[in-house]
């Protein structure tokens, strides 16, 4: 599986790179300025710009999810910080022994809590 995701993510780099020579070259074909802000180099170049990002996105949310992309003014939760505030007590476990996540265990102690009625 990791070379298939691997040989993914090099085709949609060079996808993307491709579209990325398809502005330049349409640039290039255009001469001046006014043609190249004609109606239909435009719309070339949005449409290749749109292809390029499409193509782009597989791989940056790959390496994201990897952490080998670092996104900045992000703050970073360490391993001790827990995610929950209130969840200091020892995991929880279901039937099967594994440790339930911490959403789980907010949704349990919440259901454990006596809740009061309005007079």
């Amino acid at each position: 599986m990791n070379k298939e995701l691997r040989l993914l993510n090099l085709l949609c780099i060079v996808a993307a790179i491709f579209f990325l020579a398809l502005i330049i070259l349409n640039a290039i074909a255009a001469g001046s300025i006014s043609n190249m802000l004609s109606t239909d180099n435009l719309f070339v170049t949005m449409v290749c710009l749109l292809m390029a990002l499409m193509f782009a996105v597989n791989p940056l949310l790959y390496l994201k999810s990897e952490g080998k992309l670092p996104i900045p003014f992000t703050k970073k939760q360490s391993a001790t910080t827990p995610q929950i505030s209130g969840t200091t007590s020892p995991p929880m476990l279901d039937a099967k022994g594994r440790a339930m996540p911490p959403d789980v265990r907010a949704m349990v102690s919440q259901m454990g809590q006596a809740k009061t009625k309005d007079a």
